[in-house]
């Protein structure tokens, strides 16, 4: 037994591991030829400005008075320059946005293991390009584009990373900081020879990093004043900076600016996933090579933004947010970024239809040669017979276009170069997504078999010992050991396979674990046999009735990751089940509580995601009723004259005086960020001594089943306090009376079947050791309590939010511990908040194993 659970978790382990390699691998390909037009650019110079965390609403919209909260930028959209929306792609994080920006992909989402913070894979962008580049802002965003630069030649300016504290007084100071550290960097070039002819060449970029706003969006909310009074404080600084370059080079007009945002942010103050208030920036660029403002009667778009922000008048030029890259490429005449998939936007180019189309030509050929990179490469290692190329951009119909966008372009009909080549880079990109995806379906195919094998290699060793049903039928069937030889043979074929074509060494595991799992399911061909035989027994009605059941739960388990009103529906289900039994005859309270919590923790899925509206009234009133519970529990041990010996009641006072300063904690750390005096380093010392204290105390108290359990949900209750924000707080603790419950119903189910005598929860020991499977077998009801487990895990994770969506996480959950960014800390504190309910169903339902004589290992691997 020992040896299959061994196997189970490294098989798991694997299929776990396929999601990343399938789905999560690098889309870079390398050895691509920098391309650039030859005719001269616009711009010497380009200034790009980004605001962190902005949203397209907020900067466009006029306030309550009618007036713009950045005055300068809707002055440069109605009289010098040209505006638009930046479309993001998800995840809209600020590493994502920034790379998009600069380097013109999507995310290579291999950077997650890295937390967005540093790219396992190196890639080009415009500042690797230009000739100098030089960058202020943060310590998070800078040093990327300058690792992976070649040369020395992207300059970097950042502040202290404690700067980026979320309970600061004036998160504005980051934007700030940075107008200031520019201003000084100029002063000071006028008495450096070197830097002022550094910075007085062509093709050179200078970037502001503005974080202000999204710190402010993060601590206060996007409706907040500080997030809005932030603008007007960059809108200031932005129209210095503007008239500081124009005064520095003496109005020469070789100055390009754009002012943008790498994501948006939610109403709650988070950010990652595509909600429209996620994905939708400003962009708004002027100077030389930019198309002057242009009044048009009307606009077609599918949204109403326009009018809600009096911008109706003037043309608005939308984009996806990688067209950027190729915009300041083309505008200072640097090399389009190599692993560049966006679309030059020239309908914000004010230049020659000539050098548009030359630009969109350089274009089409910088993308098409990284779809020939990247065909050549998945060509290398398949086999020639099984190759199966990309159809709709054949070599051939390669270079028609090119030969006749060049034709079009010689005989001065550039529209219908452009027009091309527009087709040629579509092409290209469908043919990039083609081969990248292309062993996805293979490797896909080969996880799904062994999973599927193993599931049924499970099912078949738990039906052979913990079952009678393969006792039915006497007969004997010699193991198939004969099929060796030919497993065998066939795990060789696939080894060799994947060998000529030099597949990576995981896809050897992917692609080999098949064929022993099935081996050892073919070798079970007897139970096989034994239970086609008992289900044969079963009359029709009950068997169709039986399957009817059992796929209406997986489907309500499968529709509640996508709708949470399903886990709503399932637990009003759960509600009902002791009337359709007899167990309403036999335990009326114990049913009507059941009843009762489950309707209450119906409730939770109904109501918003978490941190969408914060109240700490609700984190007390949990922190209080837990307090209470603990009173009266602690007095009816007491009184009933149980074991309950002063260490055990030591270890209940500690925990309920930790309940206490968790309460305390939350307020007085809420009250101090209100007045923006930071979090009390007292506050973060007591929190992080809870965290800790949580994980140790639990084991010193009672073996006793109960006590046990309820040792366990007072630690667990005293961190998950710390971390919430809202009505969250009381749902580990509905949660958990339900589970209690649960356990005394599941004594009085197999009570009522007589299988065994009830016992008190307050005799039955966590320690029993003993493999009590020896005592019964599974029996169907068995498969109802195993359903009831996944669908409580699955209500556990998903009860108060979506683990699945990014913006679901609320950081605002984590200023109890630390309030300076650190997405790996306070990462690892949300997944240790979504993991303490998972963590009460898994005690719980280890408790149930204990107290209705079943091994949990039977039942948890069914």
């Amino acid at each position: 037994m020992l040896l299959f659970f061994t196997l189970g978790l490294f098989v798991h382990f694997v299929f776990f591991a396929s999601i990343f390699d399938i789905y999560f691998t690098s889309p870079l390909v390398h050895g691509m030829t920098p391309r650039f037009t030859s005719l001269p650019p616009p711009a010497r110079r380009l200034v790009l400005f980004v605001a962190d965390g902005l949203r397209a609403d907020t900067l466009y919209e006029l306030d309550e008075n009618g007036n713009s909260r950045a005055p300068f930028i809707r002055n440069i959209i109605m009289h010098e320059g040209s505006w638009g929306i930046s479309h993001t792609h998800v995840p809209t994080e600020s590493r994502p946005g920034h790379v998009a920006l600069i380097a013109g992909f999507y995310e290579d989402v291999s950077a997650v293991a890295k937390g967005w913070k540093e790219n396992p894979v190196e890639f080009d962008s415009v500042f690797n390009e230009s000739k100098y580049t030089w960058s202020w802002g943060s310590p998070d965003i800078l040093p990327m584009f300058a690792k992976g630069a070649s040369g020395d030649h992207v300059y970097t300016y950042s502040y202290d990373a404690h700067r980026e504290d979320f309970g600061a007084d004036d998160a504005t100071k980051l934007d700030t900081w940075v107008f200031d550290n520019v201003k000084e960097f100029f002063h000071s070039a006028r008495n450096n020879q070197s830097l002022f002819a550094k910075i007085n060449e062509e093709k050179i970029v200078f970037f502001l990093h503005l974080l202000g706003i999204d710190t402010n969006g993060h601590a206060h909310r996007p409706s907040s004043r500080e997030y809005k009074d932030n603008i007007k404080i960059v809108d200031d600084g932005v129209k210095e900076i503007v008239s500081m370059f124009k005064d520095f080079y003496e109005n020469d007009e070789k100055t390009t600016f754009i002012f943008t945002s790498d994501h948006g942010m939610t109403d709650w103050g988070s950010h990652g996933a595509g909600h429209p208030s996620e994905t939708l920036t400003p962009l708004v660029t002027w100077g030389a090579g930019i198309k002057y403002p242009q009044k048009v009667s009307a606009q077609q778009f599918d949204d109403d933004f326009l009018k809600e922000w009096g911008l109706e008048k003037w043309k608005r030029r939308d984009v996806n947010q990688a067209d950027i890259a190729p915009l300041m490429a083309s505008l200072v005449g640097v090399p389009f970024p190599l692993n560049s998939v966006g679309i030059l936007p020239m309908d914000y180019l004010n230049n020659t239809d000539l050098f548009k189309a030359e630009s969109i030509f350089t274009n089409a050929v910088q993308i098409l040669e990284q779809f020939k990179v990247k065909m050549t490469q998945k060509k290398e290692t398949t086999l020639p017979f099984l190759f199966i190329p990309f159809k709709l951009l054949s070599d051939t119909k390669q270079m028609n276009i090119l030969r006749k966008a060049r034709s079009y372009m010689e005989q001065g009909e550039f529209d219908e170069a452009i027009s091309l080549c527009k087709e040629l880079i579509h092409l290209a990109l469908k043919g990039l997504s083609y081969y990248h995806t292309y062993d996805r379906f293979f490797l896909a195919t080969n996880v799904v078999i062994g999973f599927v094998g193993w599931t049924v290699y499970a099912s078949l060793l738990i039906i052979k010992s913990h079952s009678r049903l393969t006792r039915c039928i006497s007969k004997e069937v010699k193991k198939p050991s004969h099929l060796l030889p030919y497993f065998v043979a066939v795990g060789t074929l696939v080894a060799f396979f994947l060998l000529i074509q030099a597949c990576p060494w995981t896809y050897y595991v992917y692609c080999l674990m098949p064929v022993p799992i099935w081996y050892a399911v073919l070798r079970e061909f007897q139970v096989i046999q034994d239970l086609i035989a008992s289900l044969l027994t079963f009359s029709l009605s009950h068997f169709i009735g039986y399957l009817l059941v059992f796929m209406l739960g997986i489907e309500i388990l499968i529709l509640s990751f996508f709708y949470r009103c399903m886990l709503t529906a399932g637990l009003t289900a759960f509600a009902v089940w002791p009337f359709l039994t007899q167990l309403w005859t036999r335990a009326k309270i114990t049913s009507l509580s059941w009843t009762f919590f489950c309707l209450l923790l119906a409730v939770f899925p109904l109501m918003p995601v978490v941190g969408r509206k914060p109240d700490i009234s609700l984190v007390m009133a949990a922190g209080l009723l837990v307090l209470l519970l603990s009173l009266f529990v602690v007095t009816s041990l007491m009184k009933r004259k149980i074991s309950f010996g002063k260490e055990e009641l030591l270890i209940y006072l500690l925990q309920m005086i930790n309940i206490v300063l968790s309460m305390y904690v939350v307020y007085s750390t809420n009250s101090s960020l209100l007045k923006k005096k930071g979090l009390p380093l007292v506050n973060q010392i007591v929190s992080w001594a809870t965290l800790a204290s949580s994980l140790i105390v639990p084991l010193l108290s009672s073996p006793v089943l109960f006590q046990r359990l309820f040792s366990i949900l007072l630690s667990l209750m005293s961190t998950y306090l710390l971390l919430s924000t809202g009505y969250e707080a009381l749902f580990p603790l509905v949660l958990s009376c339900l589970m209690f419950i649960w356990i005394y119903m599941e004594q009085e189910t197999l009570q009522r079947s007589g299988i065994f005598s009830k016992q008190k929860l307050t005799s039955v020991q966590f320690s029993y050791n003993t493999d009590i499977s020896q005592f019964r077998q599974l029996y169907l009801d068995d498969i109802r309590r195993a359903f009831f487990l996944v669908f409580f895990l699955v209500t556990a994770f998903f009860g108060t939010g979506n683990i699945a969506s990014i913006n679901s996480f609320d950081l605002a959950s984590v200023y109890c511990f630390l309030t300076v960014f650190s997405p790996f800390m306070m990462g690892a504190l949300m997944m240790w908040k979504i993991l303490i309910p998972f963590v009460l169903v898994m005690c719980a339902f280890e408790a149930v194993q204990l107290t209705t004589q079943l091994s949990s290992k039977s039942n948890f691997s069914s």
